[in-house]
């Protein structure tokens, strides 16, 4: 009797994207995400409205919306695809960003809450720092602690950002602030 192993065959970027939906490349796997909701996909386009305009303004920067693509080059991670970011590196042409961007925003949907959500969060911003990207948003609308502001120079201490603050993301986008009011369709 003969017995037959086979190996699946890990994953690579030019599969990702032929993939039609928000996904990113981890442990050699397709992570597919979800489509959001109303409240989080508002508080994305916010975001990313509000650094273009920042970046047309500074003639420096660009303003990623969601669904883009950032290639990474870690060991465990190959993607990210954050819900808006901002990008200072070589561009990409018709493909994903070369490099991953100094800003990237993460904004809570509904099935982003409880302890696994929590370890996948703090274990994607890690990847964000070892990326290189210097600050990331965990942006949590059904929280007081609207935004959490982590820097990749002190990650374990965010900065909070709550309802009628002026938020930012120094020094990742020097100059650029946001009511976090604006996070919020009212």
């Amino acid at each position: 009797m003969t017995t037959t192993l086979s190996r699946r065959r890990e994953a690579t970027i030019e599969d990702l994207c032929l993939i039609k939906d928000k996904a990113e490349l981890v442990n050699g796997e397709i992570i597919l995400m979800p489509p959001t909701g109303d409240e989080p996909s508002y508080a994305s386009l916010a975001t990313s409205s509000s650094l273009l305009q920042h970046a047309r303004r500074t003639h420096q920067g660009r303003a990623v919306g969601d669904n883009a693509g950032f290639a990474a080059n870690l060991p465990r991670r190959k993607s990210f695809s954050p819900d808006a970011a901002y990008y200072v590196g070589p561009r990409g042409g018709m493909k994903f960003f070369p490099q991953p961007p100094v800003f990237a925003v993460e904004v809570r949907s509904e099935n982003d809450y409880g302890a696994p959500a929590e370890i996948a969060i703090a274990q994607k911003r890690d990847d964000y720092f070892a990326a290189g990207t210097l600050v990331v948003w965990d942006v949590d609308l059904l929280s007081a602690d609207v935004v959490k502001s982590y820097r990749a120079d002190d990650p374990q201490n965010p900065r909070i950002f709550r309802r009628g603050d002026i938020a930012h993301a120094e020094p990742a986008v020097p100059g650029w602030t946001m009511p976090v009011d604006d996070l919020f369709d009212e």
